[in-house]
């Protein structure tokens, strides 16, 4: 044989094999699709059966026995009995490598809003008012889509159902726990549904949400409740920034295809308010004013007390005036830059441009305590829409009439276990 015709077979043997390879992953992801259709159904009733009884955080033990059998008959390794009510499937590949979880929260919301949909809850005062639901079908059918295809999976999956959310507690307690060590994890992912349309999957790199903080301002009994509402509105007009005209305490505007997060000049970017109410405590001996503020910049938030002690000192009330602290500071979630333009690029490639969608500003009174597993390991916290306007639906968390359209779990379930696949054969 020449060189040319050698050279000539040489190359087209390579093409086959990158033909083949291509061919081969292309047929992985169609399989999960297929299987992810196959499921849907009984994830949606899983859903149902959730949120018909719902348990409050700390209470999640008829919810994590659910979540056990599920897993068990998949045929993983199922850990129980930690952090309270926490749940682990473990999945291990066939060949060495990562090891990557995915978390979803289980606890319910102590409400009664309005729920008009057929299998509402049963459970009276509690309800799934904030998907929760939702997230534990979607990672049952993840668990059970990658299950089928362990072969092709390297390292060990963790499926990681979280008690006490809501609370802000769970994710400390299992980042405490002996087990979570144990795990060595390289990577972690999670999601939320909300008011996007359906389907739609948002992501952002760093802050998600906005910097929330609870703040006091102490008075002595001097200080009137008249005193109180002129200067807290004094206070919040000083120390707002904000677009020209925006108001970025009005949530619904965050799922505005035009001034909401899916658009770069978002009204949901660069902000800092102190939400509009505000509450008063006050006995014999002094006054307190308490309220949430919300910024977006997170080396801003060191000069906020000191502005508001200055407005405070400059004001006809500083003889009154005690001080000026925060009482509580939720950390934030904090995506990975690099893991979230991988996601970002793989999720790209197997479902098309379409598939993602980036989120260019943080959103405020949301929040998740997913943020301390991002600070042990690399995660990635992605947003579910939830919604649709033609059914009516409309997936705005904690509020009236949350409802969702099931089909986000059928999206999320396809596309999270092609991801999870895919990061577990990565470098």
């Amino acid at each position: 044989m020449t060189l040319k015709k050698h050279l000539i077979v040489s190359f087209l043997l390579f093409s086959i094999l990158i033909s083949c390879k291509a061919s081969d992953e292309e047929n992985v992801h169609q399989k999960i699709e297929h299987q992810t259709n196959e499921i849907f159904d009984s994830l949606v009733k899983i859903r149902r059966d959730f949120h018909e009884y719902p348990e409050l955080a700390g209470n999640e033990k008829r919810t994590s026995k659910i979540v056990a059998e599920y897993l068990s008959n998949l045929g993983l390794e199922v850990k129980t009995g930690f952090a309270g009510h926490g749940v682990i499937g473990i999945l291990r590949g066939g060949k060495e490598g990562k090891n990557i979880a995915w978390r979803a929260d289980m606890d319910a919301l102590p409400n009664d809003m309005l729920d008009g949909v057929p299998y509402k809850s049963k459970i009276e005062g509690v309800q799934h008012g904030c998907g929760h639901d939702v997230h534990m079908a979607i990672g049952l059918g993840i668990a059970e889509v990658l299950a089928k295809n362990k072969e092709s999976i390297k390292g060990t999956l963790y499926f990681i159902f979280q008690p006490e959310e809501e609370t802000f507690v769970g994710a400390k307690n299992i980042v405490d726990n002996s087990l979570f060590s144990e795990m060595n994890l390289d990577e972690i992912y999670a999601l939320h549904v909300t008011a996007l349309p359906v389907g739609q999957i948002m992501v952002k790199p760093n802050e998600l949400y906005a910097y929330q903080k609870r703040i006091k301002m102490k008075f002595n009994n001097k200080f009137s409740k008249e005193d109180a509402e002129i200067l807290y509105k004094e206070i919040r007009n000083k120390t707002m920034r904000k677009k020209d005209g925006s108001s970025p305490w009005e949530i619904p505007k965050a799922f505005d295809s035009e001034i909401g997060l899916v658009n770069p000049n978002t009204i949901f970017k660069d902000y800092l308010f102190m939400e509009e109410n505000f509450m008063i405590d006050s006995d014999d001996e002094s006054l307190d004013i308490q309220a949430y503020l919300y910024e977006t910049n997170q080396s801003n938030l060191q000069n906020i007390l000191p502005k508001i002690e200055e407005i405070i000192e400059n004001s006809i009330y500083k003889d009154k005036f005690i001080s000026v602290s925060y009482i509580q500071e939720n950390p934030t979630v904090l995506n990975d830059e690099k893991l979230t333009n991988n996601a970002v690029n793989t999720l790209t490639k197997i479902y098309g441009e379409n598939a993602i969608v980036m989120d260019y500003g943080q959103i405020p009174y949301f929040n998740d305590d997913f943020y301390y597993y991002q600070k042990e390991i690399s995660g990635v916290y992605f947003l579910l829409g939830g919604s649709n306007a033609e059914k009516g639906i409309t997936a705005m968390n904690h509020a009236p009439n949350f409802r969702v359209d099931e089909e986000c779990i059928r999206i999320a379930v396809k596309s999270f276990s092609s991801l999870i696949l895919e990061r577990s054969n990565s470098k």
